[in-house]
């Protein structure tokens, strides 16, 4: 009788966050390489309330996201490319991409077009304010 774990199907099988420690990181490596599931703890958790169907509490952008992807959220409400997000901010489109990627999962939201329409709701951005 084998102990080891059954072959991984392809996709996602871990989430860590950016901020992981060097070791932990080598054995989340080292784990997923197994078919061994890992996740940060805030994501297990956000996991679990979602499958039990747990209503979702209102989430302050002003709290969640920082001073630069609330910088991004308005700019992608007032309908710009992350090309053009780049050139304004003076930093990589990838930095760009990774941006969008925070704001949409602080946010829980589904995409850009989402995360426009959050904004103009939640009064992030206002008329007088976009171009």
């Amino acid at each position: 009788m084998s102990t080891s774990s059954p072959p991984c199907e392809p996709g996602l099988i871990s989430y860590i966050l950016k901020d992981v420690k060097m070791e932990d990181l080598v054995q989340a490596i080292g784990r997923t390489a197994r078919g061994e599931a890992t996740l940060h703890p805030r994501v297990a958790s956000r996991l679990v309330f979602e499958m039990h169907g747990a209503p979702k509490a209102k989430v302050n952008p002003f709290t969640e996201l920082t001073e630069r992807e609330l910088e991004v959220l308005k700019l992608i409400a007032g309908g710009l490319t992350n090309s053009k997000i780049a050139e304004q901010l003076i930093i990589s489109q990838n930095t760009v991409k990774g941006h969008v990627s925070n704001i949409l999962s602080e946010l829980h939201l589904a995409g850009r077009t989402e995360a426009a329409v959050y904004a103009w709701k939640e009064g992030i951005v206002r008329r007088e304010n976009v171009d």
